[in-house]
């Protein structure tokens, strides 16, 4: 096991820019998971991280241990408490943090499948929850425009709480571009659109395409769908928050795939 004592370290100064930057996550390829459930569930999913990272208090926690232990698995870096807790990003830290290679996608799917689109999202919160809610719905293919907040952010990772080792994520997308190569549907969620949701069809080959927080979707992405759909809202409310948008289509979605095959 190795060990860091002093905050002039270079690995650990390395972390925490990481931590910090966007722009160096992606120079660098690579990203910080903070707590045992995300770190369990990418080597679940992808194998053994690039580095292990451990406070001294957590070194006997029975999941942590376990993670460790467990075959292929890389040299501990311990930390002390407070080393760790400058280090994470959380409140209140678990004990654990891997250092992994960040999955790259390299160019767009011949034919892409079932998807959510999404435009210039800004709140890690929204995409970490919208990642989440594809996964759960079993659509696995997520767009990214340029202008959204990056998809391996430690706020985005904590509030996907694993979704993203189970969907191919895709960045810097040119949203236009692929819809014109999209071979199905691409359906728009727009506040003042006439068709309630569940009256489109979503069962098939779809794109479900949501836009920014404040400024919905552009004019240009607007004009380009299939279809324009809204969701009703018969109370005082002005809109709805694109988490929850996305949330109550993909399981629309999944609704009329039930429905088909209902008996």
């Amino acid at each position: 096991m190795r060990q860091i004592t002093s905050r002039d370290n270079a690995q650990f100064r390395s972390w925490l820019k990481l931590r910090d930057s966007s722009r160096e996550r992606r120079e660098a390829g690579l990203s910080l998971l903070d707590g045992v459930h995300l770190v369990a569930a990418y080597v679940e999913h992808l194998g053994a991280p690039e580095a292990l990272i451990v406070s001294r208090s957590h070194l006997n926690d029975v999941e942590i241990a376990q993670l460790v232990g467990a075959p292929g698995m890389p040299q501990v870096t311990m930390l002390s408490d407070a080393m760790f807790r400058e280090l994470s990003s959380v409140a209140t830290p678990t004990g654990i943090l891997a250092l992994v290679r960040t999955p790259r996608r390299s160019g767009l799917p011949a034919r892409p499948g079932p998807c959510v689109m999404l435009e210039d999202l800004q709140d890690p919160g929204n995409l970490g929850s919208i990642l989440r809610s594809a996964a759960a719905a079993g659509v696995t293919e997520i767009y990214l425009s340029a202008g959204c907040v990056h998809a391996w952010s430690p706020r985005v990772l904590r509030a996907g709480m694993g979704a993203h080792f189970a969907l191919h994520l895709y960045e810097r997308v040119d949203l236009g571009l692929l819809i014109d190569r999209f071979p199905g549907q691409v359906v728009a969620t727009v506040r003042d659109a006439r068709l309630p949701f569940y009256a489109a069809e979503l069962r098939d080959t779809v794109a479900l395409l949501f836009g920014n927080e404040g400024a919905g979707l552009s004019p240009g992405l607007r004009a380009v769908a299939d279809v324009q759909i809204s969701i009703p809202m018969p109370g005082k409310a002005e809109s709805l928050n694109v988490a929850a948008a996305a949330a109550v289509c993909l399981f629309e979605r999944v609704r009329q795939q039930a429905a088909r095959i209902a008996p």
